[in-house]
């Protein structure tokens, strides 16, 4: 018994050491990324984050509600009859190759050296997380709403996937590189906008689903950024400390993801302005 006393009490003056070495050597550094210790200021409703960054997505999603089937000032009915006499033979497969556009938009401009808000792990963890966000979205709403498509295909034309993907890749853009030209989010929302159109055109989907779709990818991709809390690449902060559990000798162990500095963005070049988004 005394042997393993000597031996825990050892290991324990051990990894208390190591901590505080650990913890002396990040303290500069960590200074720069921990939270404010103010308590924090009541905000509005009207200002906060989640209310900025549903307003043009509830925007969109409303209006092509409003405008399914024969309702609304122009209606989808509406619109389907004017497309069909102006273009009544339109047919194109751009649209399927076109989704893509935005993300090939990005990693060209990564390429020629235009560095995003985040370092590339992170923006390749908010896509995942916004691609699955909206996956959930879409897929859960066509089969809520079971809407026939214009050509008669199936039911699961509400909302249009292509759209909401189009919309959710030209909003990351928007988000990483408009700090350095507001020219990548026009390009990027220029396609997305195309891809709308050329569902319609193609008479694969209805103008409610279209602007739906729209809505519902810029949302994915803000809910995305607001829920992105943990910082992924930063050197954690651990803490050992000796405790008893129960009357035996064990070891506690704490760690700290959120206030270590991340490293991920000594390996880019230069300097980059972080840009908040418009709705944080």
């Amino acid at each position: 018994m005394k042997s393993v006393t000597h031996w825990w009490l050892t290991l324990s003056l051990f990894l208390s050491l190591l901590s505080t070495q650990l913890q002396a050597q990040d303290t500069d550094t960590l200074k720069k990324y921990q939270d404010s210790t103010l308590a924090p200021t009541k905000v509005s409703f009207f200002k906060s984050k989640g209310f900025r960054a549903s307003i043009v997505p509830a925007v969109l999603i409303g209006y092509g509600v409003s405008t399914m089937k024969d309702h609304g000032i122009y209606s989808s009915y509406d619109a389907k009859r004017d497309l069909q006499r102006h273009f009544p033979n339109f047919k194109t497969k751009v649209d399927d190759y076109l989704i893509f556009a935005p993300f090939v938009e990005l990693a060209l401009a990564y390429t020629l050296q235009f560095e995003g808000n985040h370092d590339y792990l992170n923006t390749g963890i908010l896509i995942l997380k916004a691609e699955a966000i909206n996956a959930v979205l879409v897929f859960g709403l066509k089969s809520i709403t079971k809407q026939e498509r214009p050509n008669g295909e199936n039911s699961y034309s509400f909302p249009s996937g292509h759209t909401a993907h189009a919309f959710l890749a030209a909003s990351i853009i928007h988000s990483e590189l408009r700090h350095r030209s507001q020219w990548f989010g026009i390009g990027a929302y220029t396609i997305a906008t195309g891809v709308g159109a050329l569902r319609m055109l193609n008479n694969k989907h209805w103008q409610s689903d279209v602007f739906a779709g729209a809505g519902v990818g810029i949302l994915s991709s803000h809910l995305a950024y607001l829920s992105h809390r943990n910082r992924w690449g930063r050197k954690p902060t651990i803490v050992f400390a000796p405790t008893y559990l129960y009357g035996v000798p064990a070891i506690h162990v704490s760690m700290n993801l959120e206030s270590a500095k991340s490293r991920n963005s000594l390996m880019l070049k230069g300097v980059r302005k972080r840009v908040p988004l418009a709705y944080k």
